[in-house]
């Protein structure tokens, strides 16, 4: 009965899509529908409303997607859907602004003398509009109603003139800041989360092991990573749309000629252009710049965004330029430079004001702020005055956040519904028992996802679609892909199904605002290139993964708040990153070298020792990257025989899960059913289930054990090696490191002979909490100058004496106290000629045997680091 439901569920939402009722109310309606009607029918025939749901109650699964969507607003690491109502403000305020229109005419003169121009002027524009509105209906209709005509006009082909307009207007699917993207990541973020889990109670099955290191971890997303990740990608689809209407362009020349400018390129020209084209440029600058420099949250972007189109709207909204017509821009881009400057030069938090520097610098930023104010209360005025623009656009805003919010909502349910009837469980047994793992499973789920981009909006795939098949592509081990270049990937596929006739969407924006001369058909040619083109670029991507997951690592990588090089994750690409630096170069092994040739007998033994660890550790480290290597090579040699033995044992085992799953339900129904007849029947099909899993087991090779465990072998023999180059790479800093600090901390040593011969008389004379006190603070002192611990312990014991009213005691440990620091006064002094070569050794270990113990990567190691981990490592041997 639960798959009758999930059936009638799903039958019901695409009647109520299929007669064309709201998407807002189709989906929760469905949803309620279908449950209520589980919940009776369970009640009239079992007595008992639970009895048809897979797990829990109609109460429990009605509430549930009302429950999912508000926990989104209660944790704080997943705020990003508030930046989608000012990201549709942005772009409808600038699509009513008229920016598109300028855009496209400036463009099309600039552009206009090249084979194919006017063509590559749209899907500049288009670009440049999806960087800046992310809406493609807005986008699509835009570019229709006024370069179609103009293309028309100058005879460009109607189906390459369609093909690229209806494509230029889905690159707001993939360009950030893109709505689709925010809303991706967000789900991703969710099953990041989910897949995780599953990845480890994988590992555990797998390994027998509690615990699983934090390597094999799932990295989740957020929109930042989101709309880096998307970025070079969509920046590639241009690219190829480009270059194909050029290509197209210059073998048929008539089918797109080139536009000749009528005018002549003065310095009237040039000034259009600038006006036209730099505004929104440096609006998309200041949105994704913020992004990826660190500098704002994705939600901060997006009020910077709102902020940018209204005073781009207060100069463009007047029919004609008047005096003062530029003042609301020119005022906002003084007090961001007043702002700049403040927060460069001064401390900016009120609380923190010492001094008078600290008065002026916040006394900039409110003057920055007060200017900022009121230029955007000026340009919002104008746009209010004028065909009350603004009353209009964030009217129109509401209307589109609320129906976002609303298909949340219902798609939240609908989502919860399908759960609560089994179908997540049918949808992930079904794909985890496909053969061909990852990639079979990928690629129907791509399919899917494709088709549903005929009939249902972004919104619908995102929060209904990707919630269910996310989490079991994420947790496969072989393919260890990013949540980032997944929601790169299901973004170009939506893309792609927008352009596709005869149900994308883009082409019924399109359809609707061309004239009648151009027929559906031409349309529908003119796009299959370009559909051609997206598959490329999904080609691309899919098996090129650095594309999407560089920038993203980049930024992380650089930032301030970069992971420490310590981090887990990081340890496989730093041990390359420092074999290729000592291949390259023989510094390091000469510095060892010259460091243990370094004269020791100064230092005191313990010191000493450590010393000549050090030193030992760093050979060990260096000869331990060539173990790295041997027992990498072992295990890659290895590995052809193993995996087609592990792919077939961990398919097997697979299908014997999911079989006792149902086996397990079956079991429980059994022990559960009150009627004789049901219990016979339960069994007997368990029965059947349990033969089924006995038959598979037999299918296991015999020869699977033993030569599982010599792979196993050959991996802890690398882990091995690795956890011991590891700790001798810390040892080789560790002591050295700590001794120069020691012996740089010489001069501070040195005074405090001075406080310690003051602090005799407090032991002479002193007694009570005031000389107790005294001695207290020189013993910070003291504890805060390197290698002065010996000192400190004895005057502690001093001053415990003393508090005891042992004076005599207390005398003799303050003199032991003296004589402690007089000895290492002398050998302090002996031993200062060792921190030249000191310096030296650490200096060249630094980026290499060092580079553990720094406190973040440098420049280089960042980039090199960030290149290495945008790869998709397979972790398939490790499960």
């Amino acid at each position: 009965m639960e798959l009758f439901f999930l059936l009638l569920l799903l039958v019901i939402m695409a009647g109520a899509l299929g007669s064309g009722y709201p998407v807002a109310f189709a989906l929760p309606g469905a949803a309620i529908i279908t449950i209520g009607l589980a919940s009776g029918t369970g009640y009239l025939l079992e007595g008992n409303t639970d009895a048809f749901f897979h797990s829990g109650g109609p109460q429990q699964w009605l509430s549930a997607g009302v429950t999912n969507l508000r926990g989104v607003y209660w944790e704080v690491e997943r705020d990003t859907l508030i930046a989608i109502p000012l990201f549709i403000f942005m772009g409808i305020m600038l699509q009513r602004s008229k920016i598109a229109e300028d855009l496209l005419f400036t463009m099309a003169q600039l552009f206009g003398p090249v084979p194919g121009g006017l063509g590559i002027s749209v899907v500049f524009v288009g670009a440049l509009l999806a960087a800046t509105t992310g809406i493609v209906g807005a986008t699509v209709v835009a570019m229709g109603l006024i370069s179609l005509p103009s293309m028309l006009r100058n005879n460009y082909s109607t189906p390459l003139a369609t093909g690229t307009i209806a494509a230029s207007g889905t690159l707001g699917q993939i360009i950030p800041p893109s709505i689709v993207l925010i809303i991706l990541a967000d789900q991703l973020a969710s099953a990041a989360d989910q897949a995780s889990t599953m990845r480890k109670a994988l590992h555990k099955e797998a390994t027998g092991e509690i615990s699983m290191p934090s390597i094999f971890d799932v990295a989740g997303t957020s929109a930042g990573e989101m709309f880096l990740g998307a970025f070079i990608p969509g920046i590639l689809l241009v690219g190829l749309y480009m270059a194909y209407i050029l290509i197209f362009a210059i073998l048929r020349p008539k089918a797109a000629p080139a536009v000749p400018h009528e005018g002549s390129f003065d310095f009237a020209f040039w000034r259009q252009v600038f006006i036209t084209l730099v505004p929104p440029l440096a609006l998309i600058f200041l949105v994704l710049g913020s992004i990826i420099g660190g500098i704002a949250t994705v939600n901060q972007a997006g009020a910077i965004g709102a902020a940018g189109a209204l005073i781009m709207a207060g100069y463009r909204l007047p029919d004609k330029e008047t005096r003062g017509l530029y003042w609301p821009a020119l005022i906002a881009l003084i007090a961001l430079g007043i702002l700049t400057y403040a927060l460069a030069n001064h401390e900016m938090n009120i609380k923190s004001i010492d001094n008078a520097e600290d008065q002026f610098g916040i006394t900039l930023g409110i003057i920055g702020t007060a200017l900022l104010m009121l230029a955007l209360f000026w340009s919002g005025v104008r746009a209010l005055r004028i065909e009350n623009t603004l009353q209009q656009v964030m009217l129109e805003t509401a209307k589109t956040t609320s129906l976002v919010f609303i298909i949340l909502l219902g798609a939240a349910m609908l989502t919860a519904a399908f759960r609560a009837f089994g179908g997540e469980e049918l949808v992930r047994h079904f794909l985890v028992s496909l053969p061909g793992g990852f990639w079979t499973q990928f690629i129907i789920v791509m399919l899917v996802i494709f088709l549903l981009g005929f009939f249902l909006d972004f919104i619908e795939i995102a929060v209904v679609v990707v919630p269910i098949v996310a989490p079991i592509l994420l947790s496969d081990p072989g393919a260890n892909i990013t949540a980032v270049w997944l929601g790169v990937m299901i973004g170009l596929n939506i893309q792609t199904s927008f352009l596709t006739p005869p149900f994308g969407f883009a082409l019924f924006y399109l359809r609707g605002v061309a004239p009648k001369v151009v027929k559906t058909v031409q349309m529908y040619k003119g796009v299959i290139p370009f559909i051609g083109l997206q598959l490329l670029a999904l080609v691309i991507v899919g098996s090129y993964p650095p594309l999407v997951n560089y920038l993203p690592n980049r930024v992380s990588l650089l930032a301030e708040t970069s992971p420490p090089p310590r981090n887990p994750k990081l340890q496989i690409c730093l041990e390359d990153y420092v074999t290729d630096k000592l291949a390259a170069s023989n510094a390091v092994p000469s510095a060892i070298s010259a460091a243990q040739g370094l004269d020791l007998s100064a230092l005191p033994k313990d010191l000493a020792g450590d010393l000549k660890k050090s030193f030992e550790a760093a050979g060990k480290a260096v000869a331990g990257l060539d173990d790295i290597d041997t027992a990498a090579a072992a295990v890659m040699d290895a590995e052809d025989a193993y995996r087609p033995v592990l792919t077939e044992v961990r398919f097997i085992e697979k299908q014997i899960r999911s079989l006792q799953e149902e086996a397990d339900e079956l079991k429980t129904l059994a022990t559960r059913s009150d009627s004789e007849e049901d219990r016979a029947k339960y069994t007997a099909e368990m029965e059947g289930l349990l033969s089924e899993i006995a038959a598979l087991e037999g299918e296991v090779p015999a020869e699977w054990e033993q030569v599982h465990k010599d792979f196993v072998a050959l991996t802890s023999a690398e882990d091995k090696a690795r956890t011991t180059y590891r700790r001798a790479a810390d040892d080789s800093w560790g002591g050295a490191a700590e001794v120069l600090a020691v012996l740089q901390s010489n001069d501070a040593y040195a005074a405090l002979e001075g406080p310690l011969q003051d602090i005799r008389s407090v032991f002479e004379t002193g007694s009570g909490d005031e000389a107790v006190d005294k001695i207290k603070d020189l013993e910070k002192v003291v504890g805060d100058v390197e290698g002065a611990g010996d000192v400190k312990s004895t005057l502690s014991k001093a001053r415990r004496a003393l508090d005891k009213d042992k004076r005599e005691d207390a005398l003799e440990l303050y003199q032991e106290t003296l004589e402690e620091y007089a000895a290492q006064t002398e050998w302090r002094a002996d031993a200062a000629g060792l921190v030249p070569g000191l310096e030296a050794y650490l200096e060249a270990i630094k980026g290499t045997l060092g580079a553990r113990a720094q406190e973040k990567l440098n420049r280089e190691q960042a980039l090199a680091m960030a290149s290495c981990t945008a790869h998709h490592r397979d972790l398939s041997l490790n499960f």
